[in-house]
């Protein structure tokens, strides 16, 4: 017996987000149906709003309810150093370790020629309008991947003739990992960022 029309146009809406597969998008319709309308009317008009006022900030890229997003408009905040990640999720996890207190620039992605992402296609031209003299440092925080790297490597050139040092995050084997899992790359890196301990 075939679905429910209204139940399987559900399901395939719901197999649009990443990593939901028909089965979880069936378990998700079948949670909904048990919810009240007015939760169900909550979460619509939730996605409709964040659809309607989410956008990327025009100073650093990263996703904001308004133009200027709430950490760019934070004049508390070090002058002193930009750090650039790949996309706003990668700002929300740092800021959640409350470790970093300057600005972020959001590339929205990485360069990748395979996939026909070239530098021009990112977020690069207004990072460079975004240093002035009182920026000190650019920390370049970007995954340990081939993209990341092809990525890290261009930056680190444009940034050259600018009077300001640059950092990267160090990459190194992940507690409870183990060695014969990490790809050569994560292996590599490690290498390079050992850490003399005696």
């Amino acid at each position: 017996m075939a679905l429910p029309k209204s139940f399987q146009d559900l399901v395939n809406n719901l197999t649009i987000l990443p990593g939901v597969g028909e089965k979880t998008a069936e378990r998700y319709v079948y949670s909904l149906y048990e919810r009240d309308t007015q939760e169900i009317e909550n979460l619509s008009n939730s996605l409709i709003e964040f659809k309607k006022n989410i956008r990327n900030c025009t100073t650093c890229g990263c996703l904001s309810d308004s133009d200027i997003c709430e950490i760019c408009s934070d004049n508390t905040r070090d002058k002193t150093t930009i750090c650039i990640v790949e996309d706003s999720k990668s700002v929300f996890s740092i800021e959640k370790t409350k470790k970093y207190n300057g600005y972020y620039h959001v590339l929205n992605g990485l360069i990748s020629p395979i996939e026909g992402i070239n530098p021009e296609d990112l977020n690069i031209s207004t990072l460079i309008s975004r240093i002035t003299d009182a920026v000190k440092e650019i920390i370049i925080a970007l995954n340990p991947s081939i993209e990341g790297e092809v990525t890290s490597l261009y930056i680190q050139k444009i940034l050259e003739k600018y009077n300001v040092k640059v950092s990267r995050l160090s990459y190194g084997i992940p507690m409870g990992s183990d060695i014969e899992y990490l790809d050569p790359i994560m292996i590599s890196k490690a290498w390079d960022d050992r850490k003399v301990i005696s």
